[in-house]
């Protein structure tokens, strides 16, 4: 569904990929990174999506659903685009 509302495609489960990312020797995140197969997508034939807790006391939920186009290519490199554009927001002021 969030495929659908974010980037008005189709899509079909592929696989659930289990993913850490650390940054000098510290956990930024860990979690299950859905892996769909797109679906009339113009340019994109794959879409890795999660979600996680956010918020005050971790009371919300995220969710992230990012196109398998350059430079994303596996979970792994998703999970880091989608870390590296959220710093990026933050120091920006943007959300």
């Amino acid at each position: 569904m969030v495929i659908s509302q974010l980037h008005k495609c189709d899509s079909r489960h592929l696989e659930s990929v289990p993913v850490h990312e650390a940054f000098e020797g510290k956990t930024i995140w860990r979690g299950v990174v859905e892996v769909f197969e797109t679906i009339k997508h113009p340019k994109a034939t794959r879409c890795y999506a999660w979600s996680h807790r956010e918020g005050p006391g971790d009371t919300g939920e995220r969710f992230v659903a990012v196109m398998g186009l350059p430079p994303v290519d596996s979970p792994q490199s998703a999970v880091k685009v989608a870390i590296a554009s959220e710093v990026r927001s933050k120091k920006t002021g943007q959300k």
